[in-house]
């Protein structure tokens, strides 16, 4: 069994080096020029290699090439999800993490990355392994290095909470000692030190859960922070010693704030910005990641009628503030959490995004050029320009009149190597 499931592997690499190797012309209907909102008809891709070499009306087509004609669809870049978690499935979150060991979920992981792009996204971001420690360095380098299919990854290891936070294992008999779903710091040297830690694992990035447990008290929201705005600042000088970024899960003030304040790269979820805060964000060009998909999930399959009562109260709450946060201006990428909700679906964010308040082009951009910028690839990915690495997806239909279509991508590339075909 391991013996073909190694010849597999190999056989599937090898195809994907010798289509890379070909030129490729792909033609469409339509291509969206996502910077500036144009649509080019008709459409041709010239891909020499991993990267773009011309797109336009009309490309080169060079001696031997191959020509993928991809009818009336648009092609557009592939499709990049600032929040996912791939160590995780549909289930008791909580249990699943205690339950099922590292290895079985490292396999999940690879699963779920293949699913991921299989629906166009070519690019993610896995905002924390929940109890899997650094497992998603090694799903990011087999990915990298061709032994499975799966987006461009960047990963933050297990991601950093205190004790009695967000991620702590809460409800359990404490004399069992069931160890918490991220890395404690409970100061800034504890702080310091697990930075330093997960940097040296392989994460590029650090993930703080800054605040938790929300709460929905007679019509207010309510969240308390966890680190202070100190701790905030020291991690993100740390951070930014050796060159990496700190992105927060922060539902709302003050835990905003004090991360606005520290200069993070995004704050996740982002239910409550006051307006400090979101002058804060839009001129240090701080993102938001609204992932409202996972809290419609949650309200959609809650375990009973009141859970289900108090998601959608949440959901309404921050589709009311996500409209002023657009209109104030604040940077957005889309991020949806997936893992809890199955891989492969999370498009439904785009759906979301301009259901609350984003036009069709906005919220594209916001999982394409925007996600380009905040995961570090600006000028590689998120455009179909020359020179860009061969990220492309192809949907029927136009996403500018239906942004539906982003949930059945019938076309996939990444890097020039094709995954996806009508």
């Amino acid at each position: 069994m391991l013996r073909i499931t190694l010849v597999l592997t190999m056989a599937w690499a090898a195809a994907q080096a010798q289509t890379a190797m070909r030129p490729i012309v792909l033609h469409a209907a339509r291509l969206l020029d996502v910077e500036t909102g144009r649509m080019i008809a008709p459409a041709e891709i010239l891909v020499v290699g991993e990267r773009i070499s011309e797109a336009g009306t009309l490309v080169t087509h060079p001696g031997g090439a191959g020509i993928i004609d991809l009818g009336d669809r648009t092609l557009l870049p592939g499709l990049i999800d600032a929040h996912i978690h791939l160590f995780l499935h549909p289930g008791a979150e909580d249990l699943q993490t205690v339950q099922e060991s590292v290895a079985q979920r490292t396999l999940i992981a690879v699963l779920a990355a293949r699913d991921d792009l299989m629906a166009g996204f070519t690019a993610e971001r896995d905002m924390g392994t929940e109890g899997a420690g650094s497992a998603d360095t090694a799903v990011r380098n087999a990915i990298d290095q061709g032994l499975f299919p799966g987006p461009r990854l960047r990963v933050s290891g297990n991601a950093i909470d205190i004790l009695g936070g967000h991620e702590d294992a809460i409800g359990y008999n404490s004399e069992q000692r069931v160890l918490p779903n991220a890395t404690q710091a409970n100061n800034t040297a504890e702080l310091v030190a697990a930075i330093r830690q997960q940097l040296k694992e392989g994460a590029d990035f650090i993930k703080i859960y800054e605040t938790g447990k929300d709460s929905m008290i007679a019509g207010r929201f309510l969240t308390p922070f966890q680190f202070t705005a100190e701790e905030m600042r020291a991690a993100v000088l740390e951070a930014a010693r050796v060159g990496k970024r700190v992105a927060v899960h922060a539902t709302g003030e003050p835990g905003t704030f004090y991360a606005a304040q520290a200069g993070v790269v995004s704050i996740d979820h982002a239910f409550q910005l006051s307006d400090a805060t979101m002058k804060l964000m839009r001129d240090k060009q701080i993102f938001a990641v609204p992932t409202f998909t996972i809290f419609e999930y949650f309200a959609d399959h809650a375990a009973t009628p009141a859970e289900g009562a108090q998601n959608r109260q949440m959901l309404s709450y921050h589709a009311q503030e996500f409209r002023k946060q657009v209109a104030a201006g604040v940077p957005v990428a889309m991020g949806s959490d997936v893992g809890p909700f199955p891989h492969g679906t999370q498009a439904r964010e785009f759906v979301l995004m301009v259901q609350y308040g984003m036009t069709p082009l906005a919220a594209i951009q916001a999982g394409t050029v925007n996600g380009a910028k905040l995961l570090g690839w600006e000028g590689q990915i998120g455009a179909l320009k020359a020179g860009y690495l061969a990220d492309v997806v192809a949907v029927a239909g136009n996403p500018l009149e239906d942004i539906a279509a982003l949930q059945k991508v019938s076309f996939v590339m990444k890097g020039g190597a094709v995954h996806r075909r009508p």
